[in-house]
């Protein structure tokens, strides 16, 4: 049954085009270089997508007041599923949160008018301009989710500890966002 699983999710992929199907997974040279091509700030939102598994819309509503204790605390008002979750802050991220000099008090994205938290369309505009300049398609704000789930996945952690981490709902909508490789799958057949 498992393997059946895997192999239906493999057929289900589709690569994201014109904002239809799945987002694509960065390689971590990718995540590097198209990071570089962007903002401090905005390589500061989606480090904290990838790092934290959180959505964008979660991300972009953070307020200084919710970095506590090197831990990123999403307050249930801002989550989908309505219930707050803390999350460690990577060495790396704090690292990419310290250059980015972001604001001690209020939204740390703020938009123009500094009273709301930068939009969503200004954030997938900048990534998309950003994955232009490097030549690639496919790539939303949504790649650093599905990508910190499947790194995650892949490096054998539970899926109950992902979706905490993620604040997925249910296993089964955190197992959507997995990609597998062909390679695993022939791994897995090994395994009979």
């Amino acid at each position: 049954m498992v393997k059946l699983n895997l192999l239906n999710i493999l057929k289900e992929q589709m690569a994201k085009t014109d904002r239809h199907g799945q987002a694509e997974i960065w390689t971590e040279d990718q995540f590097e270089q198209v990071s570089r091509e962007l903002s401090l700030t905005m390589r500061a939102l989606l480090s904290i997508c990838y790092y934290t598994l959180c959505r964008v819309s979660e991300a972009r509503q953070l307020k200084a007041e919710d970095l506590v204790s090197r831990s990123i605390v999403f307050r249930r008002a801002t989550t989908k599923t309505k219930r707050t979750r803390t999350v460690p802050i990577h060495p790396k991220l704090q690292a990419i949160l310290n250059e980015a000099n972001l604001p001690s008090t209020g939204y740390l994205f703020p938009g123009r008018n500094g009273q709301q938290p930068i939009t969503r369309q200004a954030v997938d505009a900048a990534l998309r301009k950003a994955c232009d300049r490097c030549g690639w398609q496919g790539f939303s704000t949504h790649s650093c989710r599905r990508t910190g789930a499947t790194r995650l996945s892949s490096a054998g952690v539970p899926l109950r500890v992902i979706q905490e981490v993620g604040g997925w709902s249910q296993l089964s909508a955190l197992q959507r966002y997995l990609e597998v490789s062909r390679e695993q799958v022939e791994a897995a057949i090994t395994q009979l």
